[in-house]
């Protein structure tokens, strides 16, 4: 066995208790979710997982296939640029109570699970991460909230900002939406209230008119 890396594993009660999944399928998710931990991506092979418990190729073929089949993980592949040869199998976590976070490793979020036997720590990361809305969604946003907001014109003005508020990435882009209706509203308040006064000179015009 060559590196053995030093970094927290976590196995939640749905993958321990899961009795589709054998033994060795449940550590190989525990060792992900330390890979997760320690680099923020799994990037791992077959091969060093072969090499890290002494198995064979197929046999550690045969847990990540478990642990896909059963809907644990996924797994994506990158490309060497202009050629159609694997340069790298990245793992995610898709179910768990671990979700993968790039760059950071897996944060946690503690949530209490009340059994009769003891109170379990599950981990969790809810934080979503922004999803660029289709002209499609903006309108069918707006035509909920009935706000008369033009949707192509939000979806081309964030568009052309690659989708930033300022410097800082968007987050919310439905929070966008209902800005824009504040901002309206604030229009449409001072347009009838410059209405109102653009009345009240023209009925002063006709007085004077008709007192001369």
């Amino acid at each position: 066995m060559k590196e053995q890396p030093n970094y927290y594993a976590v196995i939640s009660a749905e993958v321990r208790y899961d009795q589709n999944l054998t033994a060795n399928a449940k550590l190989l998710y525990a060792e992900i979710t330390a890979l997760l931990n320690m680099n923020g991506e799994c990037f791992a092979t077959n091969k060093y997982f072969s090499n890290l418990y002494g198995k064979s190729i197929v046999t550690i073929s045969k847990w990540v296939g478990e642990l896909i089949t059963n809907g644990y993980i996924s797994s994506y592949y990158t490309y060497k640029i202009g050629t159609k040869e694997i340069d790298r199998r990245y793992l995610t976590i898709l179910k768990g109570c671990i979700k993968e976070n790039k760059g950071e490793g897996i944060k946690e979020n503690f949530k209490d699970n009340n059994t009769s036997i003891n109170n379990n720590i599950t981990y969790s990361n809810n934080k979503g991460r922004f999803k660029k809305p289709t002209v499609n969604d903006v309108n069918d946003y707006c035509k909920e909230r009935n706000n008369n907001i033009d949707a192509e014109t939000f979806y081309d003005f964030y568009e052309s900002k690659d989708w930033k508020i300022g410097k800082s990435k968007m987050k919310d882009w439905k929070a966008c939406v209902r800005t824009w209706e504040k901002r309206q509203g604030k229009t449409k308040g001072m347009t009838k209230i410059h209405m109102h006064l653009q009345k009240n000179i023209n009925v002063k015009e006709k007085l004077k008119q008709q007192f001369k």
